[in-house]
């Protein structure tokens, strides 16, 4: 019985199966859209950058580069969840 009750409170995340296909249908997009999000801040950041991106992390191991690329990805991460949960 305290298994059950500690499962209880994911019981409500559960989507009903009727109810499936406008969640999927709305997953998909937000996905879509969020991709080429990060595919135009990729763009930006490899525009601004006097360098090439590519050589700089693959072939130079420029770890404070791909740090800064890994945190403008979060950043953007962020602001497209605050979005989507509507706060």
């Amino acid at each position: 019985m305290t298994a059950l009750l500690s499962v209880s409170p994911l019981l409500g995340l559960i989507v009903k199966l009727d109810e499936l296909l406008p969640v999927l249908a709305s997953t998909v997009l937000f996905v879509a859209i969020v991709l080429i999000v990060f595919a135009l801040a990729f763009g930006v950041v490899v525009l601004v950058a006097p360098f090439s991106v590519k050589k700089e992390i693959e072939e130079d191991q420029n770890v404070s580069l791909a740090v800064i690329i890994g945190a403008v990805i979060i950043g953007v991460a962020m602001i497209i969840s605050a979005a989507i949960q509507g706060n």
